[in-house]
């Protein structure tokens, strides 16, 4: 291989492209030089090296990083002496390196040869190359590039600034109007909540794929096996396979596996197919139909549940979805009418009652009978003919698991289960509760941020969504324990939590309000409670609770038994029931729309669309009605569901759920609750339909007309009942009477707590009684010059409504 001598390389480069190399340049390592000529234009000569701009970077500075960066190469150049040995092409002649001559150095730099004995080089194996640079000559030329160096760093550093500048001009020109856009559309406050937006998005993400691997499971399953029926039965056979050890329910001092509920809903589920003509194959195993049986029940017929929050109510439900039944969970306190009323919507077939309530509905048995209804006890408590015990039959009965195929539905959508709910027409309407929302609603701890390993506080009725969909469904949905009362106590409640390790805690707003009102106590220091969920907590008792119960995450939720939207506010933020953020909002879609409460109906522009509301106006909420969020109406007749959904709102055809709700969205992008439309109003954690109230206070013979309405009272959630009366003439009002009418006739939660006596009635054009102005005037005494009266709960009686009962009852020492 011939090799290239540094003076003619640099002779060659001066002839083509001008001046010879500099000091620097000539430090490069051995090979070939880039050519310059494409810096030079067309016709310069020698020397005459134009330098073009580009990107604000000159010709001359390219070149001077290119000749530096081969300088500091040559710096830290392995060389032999220190720990390295020269390359083949370095050694020169002899073994192992190529032979030829070793290249010379260029003048003025490195060290001459290193010549051996005779005067001759050293080469070979060993021996320092001739082109070796010695420690003096680097540290001379070192010296001798450091002023240029320290221009070029300079010229660079001027050349990046420049760049820095061309690259951050346009985000710089950008920002101002971007600013602008985000604050006009209220976009940059809500900014800051984005990471947990993203978190709750993922969350969903997840809790969707579990549930629907979940409904995959059981559509594949055998449908001879306990795992082949409907989702709740199958995700307890699924619990009782994979956790059965595991402790599912705690009530006092009974603790129930995953295993012995699952045994127990067998049972039950045994007990009802033996009444709905169902035979047991052998063993327990396997049965048929039996033709031409009489029997109470036919497949799919619906039981009505009126017993209170105990572990029976479970086994019944449970046993009921197995055997293809539908259940009904009847509020426990109606009596009478309602009651009636109730079972005769959702078509019920048999009636199982609470041996503690015989004696109260021992009044209404001959009306249940002449229904047609065959009547259980859920309990041996009963002398009274006809009624069977219902438990003493499942107990005889195996508990091997029943085939899935008795409760597999057609469909998602077929009905599994009724809750009742008042609505804007009056009476109780039992809502439909599909197979879909029962799986729906085994995500909602998940959603909440709880586990498996979780201890969860429930003190609610079975008979509402909150406490059995949520609650108990919700725990099955996770595999957690669940604390269940039949009764809260807020003296009870910490020391509970202490003895069961209770971690999560599911409330209405009122109970968080009772626990701020006690006294201390040392139970509720070094509790485990870690989240709070539930609905309805206003943000005064929000903040006293946190700051005397904490640390712990306060979870508000929004919902309803018949809805297809809900609410989660998993950022903690105090008064929120919701995000409207536009990650949520695609997930659980709705819309805040404009209402007017002097007609009640929604505002609607020239086309005929509604209006969607601006940010911090009271809105109503709806949400669209789709094949994901479905609205299945109530039982009783399609009226009954006119008024909950509303067409073409935003475009022609398109149907919304209407909730009944007002809500606000801040600038934050938070949902807060505002107030309830139409005749119904909340109170104790319960939804009072006004008219309800008014029909059963009409019946009475010295009322002529009432307006009902709800009216806040300090210190107290929700908004308490108010009656506004006319008088019958020549009839006087009578208290006692009036006072037992309604104990008899209502549940607790709808007795009005304000009765107000006027001449006539203030109404509209359109003859509709005013109740906004009359919720605006409230019950002061000083205030009003018409007589007013007060439920005094303790004595039983309505009393007059003085200022000093009106002084106490703001005290809180007068109990309505």
């Amino acid at each position: 291989m011939e090799s290239i001598h540094w003076p003619q390389l640099t002779g060659a480069l001066a002839r083509r492209e001008g001046p010879p190399p500099s000091p620097l340049q000539s430090a490069a390592r051995p090979g070939p030089q880039p050519s310059l000529a494409p810096l030079l234009a067309p016709g310069e000569g020698a020397g005459q090296a134009r330098r073009p701009e580009f990107l604000g970077v000159s010709g001359e500075t390219l070149g001077w990083v290119a000749s530096g960066r081969e300088a500091l190469w040559e710096k830290t150049r392995p060389r032999e002496g220190v720990g390295s040995r020269p390359s083949g092409s370095e050694r020169g002649g002899g073994e192992g390196g190529e032979r030829g001559a070793a290249p010379h150095a260029p003048p003025g730099l490195g060290s001459a040869p290193v010549v051996g004995v005779g005067g001759r080089e050293r080469v070979g194996k060993g021996r320092v190359p001739a082109h070796a640079r010695s420690r003096e000559g680097e540290v001379s030329a070192q010296k001798r590039a450091a002023p240029v160096f320290a221009r070029e760093r300079r010229r660079r550093a001027e050349d990046e600034g420049a760049m820095a500048g061309l690259l951050l001009l346009p985000p710089l020109l950008l920002l101002p109007p971007l600013l602008l856009l985000l604050r006009t559309l209220h976009i940059w406050p809500r900014l800051r909540w984005l990471a947990a937006d993203l978190a709750f998005a993922v969350r969903v993400l997840r809790c969707n794929r579990a549930l629907r691997a979940r409904a995959l499971a059981a559509a594949a399953a055998d449908p001879r096996g306990p795992e082949g029926g409907c989702s709740l039965a199958w995700r307890l056979a699924q619990l009782a396979r994979q956790r059965p050890a595991h402790v599912f329910l705690i009530h006092g001092a009974r603790r129930f596996s995953y295993a012995e509920a699952e045994r127990q809903s067998n049972r039950a589920a045994r007990a009802f197919l033996r009444a709905r003509g169902w035979d047991a194959g052998p063993g327990g195993g396997a049965g048929n139909e039996r033709a031409g049986a009489a029997a109470p029940l036919t497949p799919g017929a619906t039981v009505a549940l009126l017993l209170p929050a105990c572990p029976e109510f479970l086994w019944l439900w449970f046993g009921l979805a197995k055997a293809g039944l539908r259940a009904a969970f009847v509020p426990a306190a109606l009596r009478r009418g309602p009651l009636l009323h109730c079972l005769r919507s959702c078509g019920a077939r048999a009636l199982v009652l609470a041996p503690e309530l015989l004696e109260s509905l021992e009044p209404d048995l001959p009306a249940l009978r002449a229904m047609g209804l065959h009547l259980w006890a859920a309990g041996p408590e009963t002398r009274l003919a006809g009624i069977s015990d219902v438990l003493a039959e499942a107990s005889a009965e195996a508990d091997e698991p029943v085939p899935g195929y008795l409760s597999a539905p057609q469909s998602v959508m077929d009905t599994c289960l009724y809750i009742f709910t008042s609505g804007t027409t009056g009476l109780p309407k039992a809502a439909r509760i599909s197979h879909l929302k029962i799986l729906q609603c085994q995500g909602f701890y998940q959603l909440c941020g709880a586990h498996q390993e979780d201890v969860i506080y429930l003190a609610l009725p079975l008979y509402h969504m909150s406490g059995s969909l949520l609650g108990i469904v919700g725990c099955l949905g996770i595999g957690a324990t669940v604390v269940l009362k039949s009764k809260f106590s807020a003296g009870q409640f910490w020391d509970d939590c202490q003895q069961h390790g209770v971690t999560v805690v599911q409330y209405i707003g009122e109970l968080c309000r009772y626990l701020v009102n006690q006294p201390p106590s040392q139970a509720e220091r070094g509790h485990k409670v870690r989240l709070v969920v539930g609905s309805g907590l206003r943000p005064d008792t929000w903040e006293r609770f946190v700051r005397r119960f904490g640390p712990l995450q306060v979870l508000e939720t929004y919902g309803l038994t018949e809805g297809n939207v809900a609410t989660f506010n998993y950022t903690g933020q105090p008064g929120a029931v919701g995000r409207a953020s536009w990650l949520y909002k695609h997930v659980f879609p709705f819309s805040l729309i404009r209402y007017d409460v002097t007609t009640g109906e929604p505002v609607r522009d020239t086309q005929g669309h509604c209006v969607a509301t601006s940010t911090g106006e009271p809105g109503l909420l709806v949400a669209p009605v789709s094949q994901q969020s479905p609205f299945l109406g109530y039982a009783g007749g399609p009226e009954l569901d006119r008024g909950k959904l509303l067409k073409d709102v935003f475009r022609p055809g398109d149907v919304f759920f209407n909730t009944g709700d007002l809500l606000v969205c801040d600038d934050q992008g938070f949902l807060r609750f505002h107030d309830r439309t139409g005749d119904t109003f909340r109170w104790k954690g319960e939804n009072v339909a006004t008219t309800e109230v008014a029909e059963a206070l009409e019946s009475l013979d010295f009322v002529q007309e009432v307006n009902v309405y709800g009216v806040t009272v300090p210190g107290h959630e929700g908004r308490a009942g108010m009656a506004a009366l006319v008088l019958r003439p020549p009839h006087s009002l009578d208290l006692e009477q009036l006072y037992s009418h309604v104990s008899e006739n209502l549940p607790p939660y709808a007795w009005p707590r304000f009765l107000r006596l006027q001449e006539s009635l203030a109404t509209t054009e359109t003859f509709k009684q005013q109740k906004v102005r009359m919720t605006k005037e409230g019950f002061n005494p000083s205030a009003l010059s018409d007589p007013l009266y007060v439920l005094d709960r303790a004595g039983g009686a309505y009393l007059p409504l003085t200022p000093a009962r009106y002084s106490a009852l703001l005290a809180g020492d007068l109990r309505i």
